[in-house]
């Protein structure tokens, strides 16, 4: 792929730096993974809280059957 001279120009500090939107991209598909999930749901608190629940990075252990 070329790169486009004019984007230097405009973010040169970026370009050399090497910074990339990587990150947010994740964090904002994950969040769009998560309301396609959620169709269904009653009310928008629940949708809320399954967002924060999975970008928290929290571990989730569900309880295992004692046999």
């Amino acid at each position: 792929m070329r790169e486009d001279p004019r984007t230097r120009r405009r973010h040169p500090r970026a370009i050399g730096l090497g910074h990339s939107n990587a990150g947010p991209e994740a964090f904002n598909d994950k969040i769009k993974i998560t309301i396609h999930m959620a169709y269904g749901f009653r009310h928008a608190d629940n949708l809320i809280a399954m967002i924060k629940l999975r970008c928290s990075g929290l571990p989730i252990h569900l309880p295992t059957p004692i046999l």
